[in-house]
């Protein structure tokens, strides 16, 4: 029998082991092996040395892997885990502070590039080629991925340029893991795993495959909910046939929740699809920015003659399906999530990689080969700083450390990227009232800077590429061209020189055109955008 007790299971664990953990967020996240794996460190010493291959990560703030990382955190001398490949260590501030203080090694690639990286050494591959990250913070001619000086001392997982018929590409390399913790739903006596109530199934069968591959066949461990008779799952729903599977545990309700907030939701698994509710979004200077991401949308279907396929990232841009579904034109724009959904209403924050009522769900490395590959017609990113060059960094600052995500995978392959925020940071006081944006109180930090602090998106190559590239923020919206940045609009009721130029570190071009922002962003009132189409 493969249904076996925690214990059992992870008791195959040595020391030293490279597991693969899937998880984006809590979606697929096998919190109750974790849980039982640091267990059996505690009471035992072993398995120690551990280093994890993550991605994004499995966790969520004060969720099981993040109060593991506070333990060790607390314990100076423990020897549980040596590393950790993360592409967004952001919901863990315990894993950050360990990273940050050189106690473990540290490597960070993009979403995307580490699930091809799966795919890729279960064909018995070394790694991952790409452009992806050229000319950016995981370039190895800049940071290439290491997080800390431990990391770069070490290089377990490297970043090399290499070059083809003159081009140049990254070729990622990481260990190969020799182990995997999966999940899915209902597992049957053989080990087949389906994920009928899964938010999403991510990347789970190439863990597997990678765990098993040559050299070293190594041990693959599935967390589910419940136990059926062989053979009464349907063969399609399988996502992970049952001999690629060592071991299978029942986990506690507690430590399988869909997504950080949703303990069971059957419209984020797609089993139900809920009606339309409108007018969920109360008027803000978030839905300004979010309407005017639409509108760029919908100007870019109306273009085309036909729906278009986008990516909404975490922030701002993820609002844009709700403004959508109120102006009635979801038909018209298809979203998509990372980790695998297409359409709905995506959540955010923790809840981030779940969407309300999707109507496909498909694998995470297929999702991020329709962004690298341009499959998709646009997407809209959030921004932290943008420089004078148009260089976006969305999350990297000293101090701080919540990853790339999949960020650089999306930026490089999109023809047409929208990237969104608020103009500036820190305490701030704004108001849309009366058809006009009021700047009660700024805020102190600057976001359009002289130079990024780090480079994640790289406006020079998207340029040579051919990429349309639009800046938009509450008040202002400016467009990427080759000598810089150009201010297109203002929002009415702002003062161009005091509240835009005056806010940047740099003095942007003025477009000869410049005109307000479209009135009907300000509104309390829809803006028609079905009646247009």
């Amino acid at each position: 029998m493969k249904v076996v007790d925690a214990e059992r299971a992870v008791f195959a664990i040595p020391d030293d082991a490279v597991i693969a953990v899937s998880g984006f967020n809590l979606l697929v996240a096998p919190e109750y092996l974790l849980l039982k794996l640091f267990e059996r460190y505690k009471e035992t010493g072993h398995p120690k040395r551990i280093f994890l291959e993550v991605n994004p990560i499995p966790t969520a703030p004060d969720r099981i892997l993040d109060k593991i990382m506070e333990e060790i955190y607390r314990d100076e001398g423990q020897d549980f885990l040596s590393g950790i490949l993360v592409t967004y260590p952001g919901w863990s501030p315990y894993l950050q502070r360990l990273i940050q203080e050189n106690r473990i090694e540290g490597y960070t690639w993009s979403i995307g590039t580490a699930s091809w990286f799966f795919r890729e050494v279960s064909r018995g591959l070394p790694g991952v080629l790409t452009k992806v990250g050229i000319g950016t913070f995981l370039d190895p001619r800049e940071d290439g991925g290491y997080l800390n000086d431990l990391a770069a001392e070490r290089r377990r997982c490297r970043i090399d340029v290499v070059e083809i018929d003159g081009e140049e590409y990254l070729f990622y390399r990481a260990p190969k893991p020799n182990a995997a913790f999966i999940r899915g739903t209902t597992a049957d006596e053989i080990g087949n795993i389906t994920t009928e109530h899964e938010g999403a199934f991510t990347e789970i069968l190439n863990l597997a495959q990678a765990a098993k591959a040559e050299p070293g066949k190594g041990i693959v461990i599935a967390q589910v909910k419940r136990i059926a008779r062989f053979p009464s799952l349907h063969p399609q729903d399988v996502k992970v046939p049952g001999p690629l599977v060592d071991y299978v545990v029942v986990s506690p309700e507690e430590y399988h929740r869909q997504s950080a907030n949703i303990e069971y939701d059957p419209a984020i698994s797609g089993e139900v699809i809920p009606p339309l509710s409108l007018r969920s979004f109360p008027l803000s200077t978030q839905k300004v920015i979010a309407r005017r991401i639409l509108l760029e949308m919908i100007e870019l279907a109306k273009k085309l003659g036909r729906p278009i396929l986008v990516n909404l990232g975490i922030g701002i841009p993820d609002r844009v399906a709700g403004v959508a579904m109120d102006e009635g034109v979801s038909g018209w724009v298809f979203t998509t999530v990372e980790s695998g959904p297409f359409g709905g209403i995506a959540l955010g924050g923790p809840d981030f990689g779940a969407s309300i009522g999707p109507f496909a769900i498909i694998s995470q490395p297929d999702q991020f080969a329709n962004y690298e590959g341009g499959i998709i017609d646009a997407a809209s990113l959030g921004f932290m700083q943008v420089d004078e060059k148009g260089n976006v960094n969305p999350s990297l600052l000293p101090g701080r450390l919540p990853g790339p995500g999949g960020f650089p995978v999306i930026s490089y392959g999109s023809p047409r990227m929208f990237f969104a925020g608020h103009f500036t940071a820190g305490k701030k006081e704004l108001r849309v009232r009366n058809g006009r944006l009021e700047i009660v109180r700024d805020g102190d930090i600057r976001k359009f800077v002289r130079r990024a602090h780090k480079v994640v998106y790289n406006a020079s190559l998207g340029l040579e590429k051919g990429q349309e590239v639009i800046y938009i923020t509450e008040r202002a919206v400016f467009r990427l061209t080759r000598r810089g940045l150009v201010l297109e609009e203002y929002a009415p009721g702002v003062d161009v020189e005091r509240d835009i130029i005056a806010n940047m570190e740099f003095e942007p071009m003025i477009s000869p055109r410049l005109r307000e922002m479209d009135e009907r962003l300000f509104g309390e009132a829809l803006m028609g955008l079905k009646d247009e189409l």
